[in-house]
């Protein structure tokens, strides 16, 4: 039964680091799509505020843009 007890409070010890780990990780990812979050509403809130101050170079932005991907999606 000693071995048996041993292998279980092994076993339990693993566990735990384990869920310890899994823990810590989630953590992380949870700051980090926090902070991805936040740039992602930065970044666009200064692209609003680019196309408010520069509407007509916007504008030919994006029909460049428009153009490119046209091209390029009608070779393929």
């Amino acid at each position: 039964m000693e071995i048996i007890d041993k292998a279980a409070n092994t076993a339990n010890e693993a566990i735990d680091k384990v869920a310890n780990a899994t823990n810590q990780a989630a953590e992380a990812l949870g700051k980090k799509g926090e902070q991805l979050k936040n740039a992602e509403q930065q970044l666009l809130e200064d692209c609003r505020v680019y196309i408010r101050d520069n509407p007509i170079t916007s504008v030919g932005i994006a029909v460049a843009a428009g153009f490119l991907l046209s091209r390029l999606i009608s070779r393929t």
